[in-house]
């Protein structure tokens, strides 16, 4: 089925197509049940349904060992366990930085070994580890150096960290050059001499953090070290692991999708005493979901380095102390309420910029005085309003700017932002595909956007051409119901790469409709042929087409919605509703 109800050019102007089918030999249908079909049309073999049905990282996790350099960096952190050295974790400050900083210290306390933590201050120090910090940390007494989230492309860092004797291990997930910087040890998927490690290239920071805790404590094992100590128990470091992966967005495949599955299970137990006080300052009476990760816990912990503290994030998910959490994340609540507004105001400058900038293949759009810790949130909003990858820039007064950039997906900005970093068009850059960082000078920006002009231009084409809505179901509005939610749910844990389930609803009539928020949302009461309400949610979209159908919509004229299901459990019981993305004319 190429579209679905005929639907070629919807309301925000779009096709809606069917996900597929499974069929057998002949061609015919399957009848499965809806589980098995959500995951048959997300790309698992028949044969592979059960080890999918329930990802387990027994099911899912690779022998450490396939990485380059995971034994040696695994053997060095042996060492500095047994003999108690000083060892330093240096994180990004971002959530993924601050999890997979938080993750090594917390095993390595487990082990006896009491580690420091060090982030940079996004605003004075910049992205990835420094040389002079390096250098400090070794005169401070360091004896070995883990840079988590960081560290693929630190080459002048870690020659002068090298010349002052600075043993470092670098773990991270960033695209890396074909010549790799000096270090002890570099673990990272996305090397390019990575044979069967490539195939774990979306793994977040995090996930290869984990990963090398179990290097690690494997290789403790076969010293003896447990035989008068229990092993420490690396499955309950999965909420972290759960945590940093969703907010850096990575593709919840395979094992991801695994760390997040058994993650969500640690974290309604709350063990962390850190996680607990953030959930509580995040109002959440529930178990968290993957959506809470990605939009109510991931911002607060971001919001540290982003507007606050950059180390905020890592001593909260450490502390032992209830007292001590619950002030951070108290803190942290307030700095995200402080990040948004903020980010409302570069989002409104960058919006109107990008009426002349953003007709390029890739929006390079940059001003003066913007907060540098809030640009990668709204490049991520222009890359949806405009549809199509977005660079937002903070130049500062020396005409040198900080930028951050989103993608869509198939077109690979990181790897874009590297040839123009190794062309001379940029101070620094990298990242992966679906998200950069740069810092260039003012007078490079022209010449930058022809770059990426050029080099993009016909995959950003080519991408926006395949846009299409895809589609699970097509229910009467009755059929949204909290037990089809539920259902869906065990197809989960959806995000990046594992999309949640579309339906299609309709056809129906626009009963009562209004703008809600400060956002800019719209939420209406719809009605279908048999009478049956229910209520939808259209997310940013009351000044869009999208919204302005829904709030003027005459009563004769209906409507199909596409959007997914949710349960809305602020009544005094559970109802579904339908979060929408696009609408079609009936007639």
């Amino acid at each position: 089925m190429s579209s679905v109800l005929n639907i070629h050019r919807s309301i925000l102007g779009q096709p809606w197509r069917w996900r597929g089918l499974a069929s057998d030999s002949r061609g015919g249908l399957v009848p499965d049940d809806l589980v098995t079909q959500l995951l048959l049309t997300r790309g698992v073999e028949r044969e592979d349904i059960e080890r999918h049905r329930n990802p387990s990282i027994r099911g899912f996790m690779p022998d450490p060992s396939i990485f380059n350099d995971m034994d040696r960096a695994a053997d060095r952190l042996a060492d500095a366990v047994m003999a108690r050295e000083q060892v330093a974790i240096f994180g990004d400050y971002d959530v993924d930085g601050a999890t997979s900083a938080a993750l090594l210290i917390l095993l390595l306390r487990d082990l006896g070994l009491e580690a420091r933590p060090y982030i940079p201050d996004r605003l004075m120090e910049g992205y990835g580890p420094s040389g002079e910090a390096l250098v400090r940390l070794k005169q401070e007494g360091a004896s070995l150096i883990v840079t988590v989230d960081c560290g693929a492309q630190a080459f002048e860092a870690l020659e002068m960290a090298r010349a002052a004797q600075a043993e470092v291990i670098v773990v991270d997930h960033h695209k890396c050059s074909p010549e790799l910087p000096v270090a002890h040890s570099l673990v990272n998927p996305n090397r390019l001499d990575e044979t069967e490690g490539a195939a774990h290239g979306h793994l977040a920071a995090v996930g290869m953090a984990w990963l090398l805790g179990a290097a690690l404590v494997r290789t403790l094992r076969g010293r003896g070290y447990f035989k008068d100590r229990s092993e420490p128990k690396l499955l309950d470091l999965l909420d972290i692991v759960a945590l940093g992966t969703v907010a850096d967005v990575a593709s919840l495949k395979g094992l991801n999708r695994a760390f997040v599955a058994q993650g969500l299970k640690v974290m309604g137990r709350r063990r962390n005493i850190g996680l607990n006080a953030l959930i509580q300052a995040s109002r959440l009476t529930r178990a968290p979901t993957c959506t809470d990760l990605g939009f109510a816990l991931g911002p607060r912990i971001n919001a540290g380095g982003r507007v606050g503290r950059s180390d905020l994030g890592v001593r909260l998910l450490t502390t032992r102390d209830p007292e001590e959490a619950r002030i951070i994340a108290e803190e942290l609540n307030l700095l995200n309420e402080e990040r948004r507004a903020i980010e409302s105001e570069v989002q409104r400058e960058a919006e109107e910029l990008s009426l002349t900038k953003g007709n390029r293949a890739v929006a390079v759009i940059a001003a003066r005085g913007w907060h540098a810790g809030v640009i990668g949130i709204v490049a991520g909003r222009i890359k949806e309003k405009l549809n199509r990858p977005a660079i937002i820039i903070a130049l500062d007064e020396n005409g040198i700017g900080k930028g951050s950039g989103r993608s869509i997906p198939g077109v690979d900005l990181g790897a874009a932002v590297m040839a123009a970093r190794d062309a001379g068009l940029l101070h620094a850059g990298g990242g992966h595909a679906m998200a950069c960082g740069v810092t260039i000078a003012e007078d490079n920006l022209e010449a930058f956007a022809d770059f990426l002009e050029e080099r993009l231009s016909e995959r950003v084409t080519q991408a926006m051409g395949e846009r299409a809505l895809l589609v699970d179901a097509v229910l009467a509005p009755g059929g949204v119901c909290p037990e089809l939610v539920n259902a869906m749910d065990e197809g989960g844990p959806y995000g990046m790469g594992w999309p949640g389930p579309r339906v299609v609803a309709g056809p129906v009539s626009v009963i009562k409709a209004d703008i809600v928020g400060s956002g800019g949302h719209v939420r209406a009461i719809v009605a279908g042929e048999d009478g049956r309400s229910l209520k939808v949610v259209a997310f940013r979209q009351a000044d869009t087409e999208l919204g302005q159908a829904l709030l003027s919509a005459p009563r004769h004229r209906k409507l199909w919605l596409v959007g997914r299901a949710k349960i809305d459990d602020w009544g005094a019981r559970p109802a579904a509703e339908l979060h929408i993305d696009d609408a079609a004319w009936a007639d």
